[in-house]
């Protein structure tokens, strides 16, 4: 496997925090473009008290959104950028 790729299972039920610390929620699956397989954003369950109060975009069923350019690093966790998020 290319260094730098995480295959689609080892990112769901990761944790989202920002770089600061606050925790969003947990990765429960991922938007993408169907024909170039980009990725658009990362659907989060589970959602925090904090996470309510961001201006996130949601799912026709109420789930947030968190944008992909707002992801900085995945790894153990999933760091966003808090201040691409708004």
């Amino acid at each position: 496997m290319q260094e730098g790729k995480n295959p689609f299972k080892s990112v769901l039920g990761k944790m989202i925090v920002t770089k600061e610390g606050k925790r969003l929620g947990f990765v429960k699956d991922v938007t993408f473009e169907t024909r170039s397989g980009e990725l658009i954003s990362i659907v989060v369950k589970d959602t925090t008290p904090y996470t309510k109060n961001l201006n996130l975009e949601r799912t026709a069923t109420k789930e947030a959104l968190i944008p992909y350019s707002a992801i900085i690093a995945i790894g153990d966790f999933i760091i966003v950028s808090e201040e691409d998020l708004v």
